[in-house]
């Protein structure tokens, strides 16, 4: 019931910048949470920053003060904006999205990945 559309990846130097931006579509009424989760190769998938409706924002410790999470609700869109990135910060990206289903349990819901590369 929930599309999400990914944009913003790419390859940057280290100590650049770049913003992702995830987009909901269909049934987003019920969303109460989204978020950035991240996969290199060989790695478990680790979410990076997350955002409830509440205002509620959580970050790994990795990026804590490299990273923003927002959200512009009247677009149905959360950003990450990424600076001063480093090589290990090479992953795909992954937005993610929580429903309240009708059973009492979240149901998430998966962009496809966008790939940022850092390297000189």
């Amino acid at each position: 019931q929930v599309h999400l559309v990914e944009s913003g990846g790419g390859l940057v130097q280290p100590g650049g910048s770049l913003r992702l931006s995830c987009a909901a579509s269909g049934s987003i009424f019920d969303i109460y949470a989204m978020g950035w989760y991240r996969q290199a190769p060989g790695q478990q998938r680790e979410l990076v920053a997350s955002i409830t409706n509440d205002g509620s924002i959580n970050y790994v410790d990795s990026v804590r003060g490299r990273f923003t999470i927002s959200r512009d609700n009247a677009k149905n869109t959360v950003y990450l904006q990424m600076n001063s990135l480093k090589p290990e910060d090479t992953a795909v990206y992954l937005c993610n999205a929580d429903q309240m289903g009708p059973l009492g349990y979240a149901i998430n819901y998966w962009g496809k990945g966008t790939q940022l590369t850092v390297s000189s």
